[in-house]
């Protein structure tokens, strides 16, 4: 098999153009760059299928490809599959892209402070969260207080009467 070397190189610029876009912060510049990386595996699928043929219908012959010389119809179906589920992903991606622009007007995706909160936490279990209002609500990081945190009212029982 003898591989295309002008498509190799495109297929390899496509990917590494797509993997910079998808490292940004903005959501259309992630959409493109899923996009590019996309088409670049195609065409990688494409070189992997070997070189061209007679087409995979049985009793046909080509005028260029008289011999017994036919194409791999495996990558063909494979590409077609890749193009429906970009096609997929892409309309996916437009509408959290649309739906984040509705609220915040901003294609720029920031950090989010409760997961650096999180994260910022040590690995020992004693500062696992629990879910007894140990944690400051405001900033999730764990409290001096322990298990105390909170209003009074939380651990007062019920006063009234019991139905039954």
């Amino acid at each position: 098999m003898v591989a295309n070397l002008f498509l190799l190189l495109a297929a390899g610029t496509l990917i590494s153009a797509g993997v910079y876009l998808v490292l940004d912060r903005a959501m259309t510049k992630m959409m493109l760059g899923l996009m590019l990386i996309g088409n670049g595996a195609n065409l990688l699928i494409l070189q992997a299928g070997g070189s061209a043929g007679a087409p995979p219908i049985m009793g046909r012959k080509s005028l260029v490809h008289e011999d017994a010389n036919v194409a791999d119809p495996l990558a063909q179906a494979m590409i077609l599959t890749a193009i429906v589920i970009a096609m997929a992903l892409t309309a996916f991606i437009l509408t959290l892209a649309y739906r984040q622009y509705r609220y915040r007007t901003a294609d720029v995706i920031e950090d989010d402070l409760e997961d650096a909160a999180i994260a910022a936490r040590p690995a020992t279990a004693s500062a696992a969260p629990d879910h007894d209002a140990s944690d400051d609500p405001d900033t999730g990081r764990v409290t001096s207080e322990g298990d105390a945190f909170g209003p009074k009212s939380f651990e007062a029982p019920v006063k009234g009467e019991v139905d039954d």
